[in-house]
């Protein structure tokens, strides 16, 4: 992206709740002089939808992401719609027994479990290196409900990741109807990871239609 001259910047979010979270987002937004493209991955979805209604933002974009409402979460992603009760998960990893509760309000997967969820298209020497960066997940986060949701006012396009065992690819299309445009790549859960080619290109188009 820097080769094509674009300014880029990846959120480490705290990960201590929700609104840190959001309140991490917004505040690299605040210092950002210019029009922004913001990229939310799976629970980062949740994030962006509030964060993204910061006024820097022009185009938001969910990889296969948590495009959720200000009645949902995570957790119950689009539970309303109907054909959510009609997604199989047969053949797919089991993410109750890949996920371990430390009984202190976080969780993290097993390694088996990182693997087989996150990482299930990545080279060995590619997922030991991600799995060295993953970090227990507050719960609560998982819970919390945007108090805004930018997809509704803002242009977006949500990625569908077809290939990914971590969020339903089915689950990942149903949301993807709340967006302005669809894209649907042959990836697992992090196309970053091995695919970031596919991830660069589509953000330097976004931001060159929109400056």
């Amino acid at each position: 992206m820097q080769d094509a001259g674009i300014a880029a910047s990846a959120v480490d979010l705290p990960g201590t709740d929700f609104d840190a979270d959001v309140a991490q987002v917004r505040s690299t937004l605040d210092a950002i002089d210019g029009d922004a493209v913001l990229l939310g991955h799976s629970y980062g979805g949740a994030v962006v939808t509030e964060a993204g209604a910061h006024v820097s933002v022009r185009h938001l974009v969910f990889l296969c992401a948590f495009a959720i409402n200000d009645k949902e979460s995570c957790m119950n992603a689009a539970s309303e719609e109907p054909d959510v009760a009609s997604i199989s998960h047969q053949g797919r990893p089991d993410l109750g027994a890949a996920v371990v509760d430390h009984g202190d309000g976080t969780s993290t997967l097993t390694r088996e479990g990182a693997r087989a969820c996150l990482y299930s298209d990545v080279d060995d020497v590619t997922f030991e290196r991600a799995y060295a960066q993953l970090r227990a997940q507050r719960n609560d986060s998982l819970n919390a409900s945007p108090k805004e949701v930018a997809w509704r006012t803002t242009p977006s396009t949500y990625v569908v990741c077809s290939e990914d065992q971590g969020v339903h690819p089915d689950l990942q299309r149903i949301m993807a109807r709340r967006c302005t445009a669809t894209i649907e790549w042959p990836t697992g859960h992090s196309p970053f990871a091995n695919r970031p080619d596919l991830v660069a290109d589509l953000l330097i188009n976004l931001a060159l239609r929109t400056v």
